[in-house]
């Protein structure tokens, strides 16, 4: 029998100690959801699920940007959808003036038609904006679009956009279907237009669908990388839950084992009084 150290105690002591850490990582985990609520518990592991947690937020404003430039495409393109319409009806007008079966003053109300609806296509084309840029004016420029998370030319999709379906571009300006000779004058430089119009939709398209396929792409790495973090850095719940009750079932017994040890100090000293 010892009295200057009672090795019991501190034995039931330290496993007490390790049991309540236990106890709170398993509680932390719980609380959080993630493995790594305590800062020590695997820094490595720590340190590369951040690196992850960096890639799929990195990603996720590379989507955006994507995003942003489909809908700069789609504001154009429907402009461009609404230019097409009006060429159309356009060209409808002048081949009911080209016939006889009109006189003048019906070419005339046709023709009233006519002149408006060619220039609200010049003030569509001269008004259509993304922003403060405008679309389809003739106004060139370079874009670049960030849709990837690296420095990386690969991670950068460029776009030069020069689309010019004003009325003077397209030949339509100071068209009119007045007479039959005018109608049927109107009609093949409507044709023409409608040929610039649709190769302007034809390059719009191009870049929407490359668009919709970076934003495919991204979801697919978002997807694998939350799902590889997940694993890493959340909490096994199930695990987690197991532990806790686990080491508050030990420091039951090891409560009863320190007061054991300590009723062992109390015999100790009954020898000797």
């Amino acid at each position: 029998m010892r009295i200057s150290a009672n090795v019991v105690s501190l034995t039931s002591q330290r496993f007490m100690g390790q049991t309540q850490r236990s106890v709170e990582k398993a509680l932390q985990q719980m609380a959080s959801g993630s493995r790594f609520a305590d800062s020590g518990a695997d820094p490595a592991g720590f340190a590369i699920a951040e690196n992850m947690r960096s890639q799929i937020q990195g990603y996720k404003a590379a989507k955006m940007n994507a995003e942003n430039a489909t809908s700069f495409v789609q504001i154009a393109e429907g402009a461009l959808n609404e230019q097409n319409n009006i060429l159309i009806r356009m060209r409808e007008l002048a081949v009911q003036a080209a016939s006889d079966t009109y006189s003048d003053t019906e070419r005339g109300y046709l023709n009233d038609e006519f002149k408006q609806i060619n220039a609200e296509s010049d003030r569509i084309a001269r008004t259509t904006k993304f922003g403060s840029q405008s679309l389809l004016d003739g106004a060139s420029k370079d874009y670049e679009f960030q849709v990837g998370v690296n420095k990386s030319q690969n991670d950068i999709v460029r776009y030069t956009s020069d689309t010019n379906t004003t009325a003077g571009e397209l030949g339509t300006e100071g068209l009119t279907i007045e007479s039959k000779g005018d109608a049927r004058d109107s009609l093949e430089e409507i044709d023409v237009a409608l040929t610039r119009i649709n190769g302007a939709r034809a390059k719009m398209g191009a870049i929407q669908n490359r668009m919709d396929n970076v934003v495919n792409h991204i979801d697919s790495q978002i997807s694998g990388l939350s799902e590889a973090h997940s694993r890493m850095a959340d909490a096994d719940l199930a695990e987690a839950v197991m532990t806790a009750r686990r080491g508050q079932m030990l420091q039951q017994y090891q409560a009863a084992a320190l007061g054991m040890a300590l009723e062992s100090e109390q015999a100790q000293l009954r020898l000797i009084a």
